[in-house]
């Protein structure tokens, strides 16, 4: 871990916008990868299907989560990312706290 030290540091000093295309990139190679996928098997390859779904949604979700954790801080210095955020956080604890209560109570 040492070797993305660095890499990280720089992550850390992007602006705003940068770091919001930063995270867009492996969303814009994984989200093809998927669809390619169903054409691969499609022609019959399923377990080469299988394991390039597998690859695509492990970059969409453990590559983006990662670098979101790390430029969170600076997207939420962008006013209308800050609301957004904000709002979802909402929306995300509400219906959490929907689905704790016991069914009887709802």
């Amino acid at each position: 871990m040492r070797v993305l030290r660095p890499l990280r540091r720089q992550i850390e000093r992007l602006p705003p916008y940068p770091a919001l295309v930063l995270i867009a990139v492996p969303l814009a190679v994984a989200e093809p990868l998927k669809l390619a996928t169903l054409f691969i098997v499609g022609k019959g390859h399923w377990i080469s299907g299988v394991c390039a779904m597998i690859c695509a949604y492990a970059i969409s979700l453990f590559v983006t989560e990662r670098l979101f954790k790390i430029v969170k801080p600076k997207l939420l210095t962008l006013p209308w990312f800050k609301t957004l955020w904000l709002w979802f956080i909402a929306v995300r604890d509400k219906a959490f706290d929907y689905f704790r209560r016991p069914a009887h109570s709802r």
